[in-house]
């Protein structure tokens, strides 16, 4: 039998970890609410079998789709037991477990791997803002408490944390990461990722540089698009990371960047318009099983966007329902 190498963190070794992330799209599932944002967990069956219907490489729940920052830890973990419970061991499983309290993020990562989850996706310690220094601690004291791979959740927009390419590379090669979501609005810091490490899986994590990461060489995405149409972002991936198709991939980013501007407009100071999360959840009540509508203060979609994105969705080949099952 094959002896496991461990790293000094206590997670799978370089090799170990990065063998055991997934490639390619990987949707950040919803966490679907009713009016009093109680989570209705009947709703997530129906939706993870939409997801991976679809094609996806793996799902992400408790993300930043599943809106952690509104439920508690209880919450969470109800969640992730439901996601588990649904997925069936269909596809990896990659949890949520951010916290900005360290000893609540280790509760959160033990809980996980125990509950089944096969990897762990962690946003930095938000709002107060901790040291870059305080910040790879965090990381190393939640490796010493897991032993399946951590994949930093890097959000310079939601955190105010920019761990930078070199602290990065020192978590991975200390064997506490083993992979990035990089949701930079600079494409090159995947670039940079990259070209700093060999052992490290790099997701692109925003749509706005999905094109030019994925050209870059990133390992997958987890992003909007792949959320929410998910057989349209793998035609995406596939044309670059599989088939080096660049003049197909020009004409699948084209369609697919109309998306990218309607969800994530706001976001990228292109003027007023819906929140990246409101078009996310409406785009899933429009084209799959009903996910609900985003827990307060987030509003939904006002009757012109949602116009504008059922047209979205329709040029993408997908069918519009006019209903919902909301019971």
């Amino acid at each position: 039998m094959m002896t496991v190498e461990t790293a000094p963190h206590g997670t799978p070794s370089r090799s170990g970890g990065l063998a055991k992330l997934p490639r390619g799209v990987i949707a950040s599932s919803m966490t679907p609410v009713d009016a009093d944002g109680e989570v209705q967990t009947k709703l997530l069956g129906p939706h993870i079998d939409w997801l991976i219907d679809e094609g996806v490489s793996a799902i992400s729940p408790l993300g930043s789709s599943g809106e952690f920052v509104a439920l508690s830890s209880d919450q969470r973990k109800m969640v992730l037991e439901a996601v588990l419970a649904a997925n069936n061991g269909r596809v990896h499983i990659m949890a949520g477990t951010h916290h900005y309290s360290t000893k609540e993020t280790i509760d959160l990562s033990r809980h996980a791997e125990q509950a089944g989850a096969e990897s762990l996706l962690i946003v930095p310690p938000y709002y107060l803002r901790p040291s870059n220094r305080e910040v790879a601690d965090h990381y190393r004291r939640i490796a010493d408490q897991v032993g399946i791979p951590i994949v930093a959740y890097h959000n310079v927009i939601g955190t105010g944390v920019d761990l930078l390419t070199e602290d990065l590379v020192r978590l991975v090669d200390e064997g506490v990461l083993a992979g990035v979501k990089m949701s930079n609005t600079d494409p090159d810091r995947v670039r940079q990722l990259l070209d700093a490490s060999d052992d490290c899986v790099v997701y692109v994590g925003i749509d706005a540089i999905a094109f030019e990461g994925l050209c870059h060489g990133a390992h997958g995405w987890i992003s909007g698009i792949p959320s929410i149409v998910p057989r349209r972002a793998r035609r995406l991936y596939e044309s670059i990371a599989v088939d080096a198709d660049l003049v197909r991939a020009r004409a699948e980013w084209r369609s697919l960047s109309v998306l990218m501007r309607l969800q994530f407009g706001a976001v990228l100071g292109r003027g007023e318009g819906p929140h990246w999360l409101s078009v996310a959840k409406a785009a899933l009540n429009l084209i799959g099983p009903y996910v609900g509508d985003p827990v307060p203060p987030l509003q939904p979609v006002n009757e012109h966007d949602l116009a504008r994105l059922s047209s979205v969705l329709n040029d993408l080949g997908y069918s519009v329902q006019v209903t919902d099952d909301r019971e």
